[in-house]
């Protein structure tokens, strides 16, 4: 049984390129995948059909979606007999997570540093 690959496409592929950051970000950066992941989030593993139930979206382009985030590390699939069952994997968020808190605490140090020579005054 061969198992047929999926391209990504130029701009897909040249952020993968750049690490796994980019690629995880760009995945999180589509609110159809926010949802999906807020649904994976909720309960453990779920089918493409548990994944669709009460969306506008078809199996096939929810399956497109979860792909993107089973290329981005963020989602693992599990074949269950005829199922593949997705789950979410936390720790790419976490450390997304703490990637987004170094990023604020620099932010925060420079700010307070613009703050304290503005506020200190015209040097003569």
């Amino acid at each position: 049984m061969s198992r047929k690959t999926h391209k990504a496409s130029p701009r897909s592929a040249a952020l993968i390129r750049k690490g796994p950051a980019a690629s995880r970000f760009a995945a999180l950066g589509d609110p159809t995948r926010l949802s999906l992941l807020a649904k994976l989030a909720r309960d453990q593993r779920q089918s493409i059909s548990q994944l669709a139930h009460g969306s506008r979206l078809t199996r096939q382009a929810i399956t497109k979606h979860l792909r993107v985030l089973e290329r981005a590390r963020i989602v693992r699939c599990t074949p269950a007999g005829r199922q593949r069952l997705y789950s979410l994997d936390p720790a790419p968020v976490h450390e997304l997570r703490n990637y987004l808190d170094r990023i604020s605490a620099q932010w925060d140090e420079a700010l307070s540093r613009l703050r304290s020579f503005a506020e200190s005054g015209p040097r003569s």
